[in-house]
């Protein structure tokens, strides 16, 4: 039942200052209390974090898995209770909730699945060569360790995937760190369900209380306090790039830097190649009005930018894509600062002398309804204005009108990094296509062809990441199974006695990991 609780390790704890959600919909404050968390309670949280890290690093990976799985069947217990008030908090649908909770319980059972198989441990070993000339070799062995207590902030724009038991927390879970969660103001309630659901995991399996805490609160100080800790070793973030480099900052000025894994802002270019739009302008610009429009633009990878040939057939697009566009009622977006902040970018690029509005879409006079926009441009107005790059969280777009090849060229080489680029292609497309895609795949994290970039399937392969601002750090993933190596690193042992070494290391593999031994991986059992 949800009380307000902030949760630090086993215990629950009230504070005297109370925060309150806001139903969106109706701009109402729900009437349950949430207590704020204070900067003593995240340094017991993170005194916790730190003391549990040697048990739950060192744990045998098949009991690290039964942990997470037992994680995914606590959320599935919740029931109906946390899908109502998810959608009392955020305004998002029935549907899109309980689809959101079966892909968090999916990828904790994907990490289960891959913390099995001991292939992260990288484990390797270089035997002892005593009569190597002219020197001998000592015996050298590696693997992978966690990097200790990691600070997790949840999105709100996922309040389940990306969010208290999402991604971040799923994969360090996986590494073998402990999480201390800054749960996400807006929607306390769906966070401290699915908290108290990590805590009844963590009991039932015997593990330290510090494997896992949850601090509710609105203030910036708050978060700021919990990076600052000396205890936590790495961040996951996902949210706006203000957000996200401010905690790169204080990440940056502690006396041990950490790194901060943000996921921030993303237009997500589609390219629309002439053959392409000459084929299926239509069906194209409905199809990209649809994608645009998910969840009121507000998932990381609603498409907020089309490149593509001036002509009759970008005219025909446009047609479509604002005929599918004016006809959707607008949904009610996640929160009143989100509304505001898309009302404010829609009206920088209205009043911006080098844009013109080709759809407004319908106009609500309920609460925070998102009312897609569509402008235009021209390829060198783009390229002259940083301004028009800039991200607007919900469903407005930019299309940019090029003259030739060569200029989509050249405005896709002037793009910031990405999570996405799309191309748009038919068989004639195939040869500029050829040309362009090394250059996509130094601007983004993830090419498409003939597809839309909403839809992040949670799989082994996927990268949802790219090249900064998309992300702080273009080297790693927020979704799928590479999302662990941001939680690990290396650790060689030198002459280590077999008694003294790490489990995975030892001369008889009790937990039966891969291992490569003297260049060649070792027969599994």
């Amino acid at each position: 039942m949800i009380d307000g609780s902030i949760l630090i390790g086993a215990k629950k704890r009230h504070n005297d200052e109370l925060f309150y959600a806001i139903n969106p919909a109706t701009n109402n404050q729900l009437a349950q209390g949430f207590s704020a968390a204070t900067p003593a309670d995240v340094i017991e949280a993170c005194l916790l974090a730190e003391e549990a890290c040697p048990s739950f690093s060192g744990l045998e990976p098949s009991k690290r898995a039964q942990f997470i799985e037992a994680v995914g069947e606590a959320i599935a217990a919740i029931g109906d209770e946390l899908i109502e008030t998810a959608m009392a908090e955020t305004g998002l649908p029935r549907a899109r909730l309980e689809g959101e909770r079966g892909r968090t319980i999916g990828q904790l059972n994907m990490f289960a699945a891959e913390v099995r198989k001991g292939e992260w441990l990288d484990a390797v070993i270089d035997p002892a060569l005593p009569n190597r000339a002219p020197l001998p070799r000592a015996d050298v062995r590696r693997m992978n360790i966690a990097v200790g207590p990691v600070a997790v902030f949840g999105a709100s724009n996922f309040p389940l995937a990306f969010s208290v038991a999402g991604g971040d927390t799923a994969s360090a879970f996986a590494a073998g760190c402990p999480v201390v969660v800054k749960g996400h103001p807006a929607h306390p309630g769906t966070g401290e369900l699915v908290a108290r659901a990590i805590q009844s995991a963590v009991a039932a399996c015997g593990l330290h209380a510090g494997v896992f805490s949850y601090l509710p609160g609105t203030s910036h100080a708050l978060g700021a306090a919990l990076v600052a800790d000396p205890r936590i070793k790495a961040v996951g973030f996902t949210g706006s790039r203000s957000g996200g480099l401010a905690l790169v900052q204080l990440a940056a000025q502690r006396k041990a830097p950490i790194p901060v894994y943000a996921e921030m802002s993303s237009i997500n270019p589609v390219i629309v190649m002439p053959h392409a739009l000459a084929a299926r302008a239509t069906a194209l610009g409905t199809a990209f009005a649809a994608s645009l429009s998910l969840g009121a633009g507000q998932f990381c990878t609603n498409p907020g930018l089309v490149i593509a040939l001036d002509g009759a057939d970008l005219e025909t697009f446009i047609t479509a894509a604002r005929a599918a566009l004016d006809a959707i009622e607008p949904p009610v977006m996640l929160t009143p600062v989100i509304h505001a902040a898309y009302a404010s970018g829609v009206t920088t690029l209205d009043t911006n002398a080098a844009t013109s509005r080709l759809s407004g879409g319908q106009q609500s006079a309920l609460a925070n309804r998102c009312s897609p926009a569509l402008f235009e441009t021209t390829a060198s107005a783009f390229l002259a204005d940083e301004a028009l790059s800039t991200e607007v969280f919900g469903a407005a777009a930019l299309i940019v009108r090029c003259r030739d090849i060569a200029e989509i060229t050249h405005v896709v080489r002037g793009l910031e990094g990405q999570l996405t680029a799309t191309l748009q292609i038919d068989d004639g497309d195939n040869q500029a296509a050829a040309h362009l895609l090394p250059l996509l795949q130094t601007r983004v994290g993830r090419v498409l062809v003939n597809g839309w970039p909403t839809g992040v399937e949670v799989t082994p392969a996927m990268v949802h990441g790219g090249p900064f601002p998309a992300t702080s750090d273009g080297r790693t993933t927020s979704v799928g199974t590479l999302a662990m190596m941001r939680f690990l690193r290396p650790v060689c042992f030198q002459d280590v006695g077999d008694v003294l070494l790490p489990m995975p290391l030892r001369s008889t593999n009790m937990w039966g990991v891969p291992r490569k031994v003297s260049g060649t991986w070792e027969p599994r059992a």
